[in-house]
């Protein structure tokens, strides 16, 4: 009888390769969702900071409302229900990473990888 397959998804904070000590690089945020569907997103999601309210949404390199520019990464899988927020805990700053265990947005092209790792560098976030 043959072996069953078994598929295990990202654990909390396991795209972290170091980090400040303590609790230094990490902060709780508010991720909103205004959208008409539920949001599952996956711990190491690359994160933004909208202008007009500092909660955060996953980067989209396009917009022009705080969601082009990467500022954190969240640390663990997260499911938020439509038209709710949800609080969460996101690596914010001083923090090695292990760039290919990043998600993105499917939006995301190389070009805006590129400029979300230069973004998460500025705050200390560096991709390896």
């Amino acid at each position: 009888m043959p072996s069953p397959v078994l598929n295990e998804g990202f654990h909390a904070g396991a795209f972290l390769i170091s980090e400040a000590n303590g609790h230094l690089s990490r902060e709780v945020v508010t991720i909103n969702n205004a959208g008409g569907t539920e949001l599952v997103l996956q711990g190491g999601l690359v994160l933004a900071r909208l202008t007009a309210d500092s909660s955060y949404v996953p980067y989209d390199n396009v917009g022009s409302d705080g969601s082009e520019t990467a500022r954190a990464i969240l640390f663990n899988p997260v499911l938020i229900p439509a038209g709710a927020s949800r609080k969460c805990t996101i690596i914010a700053r001083l923090a090695e990473v292990n760039a290919s265990e990043l998600v993105w947005a499917e939006t995301v092209d190389s070009t805006g990888i590129t400029a979300g790792l230069a973004d998460l560098a500025a705050s200390f976030i560096i991709g390896r």
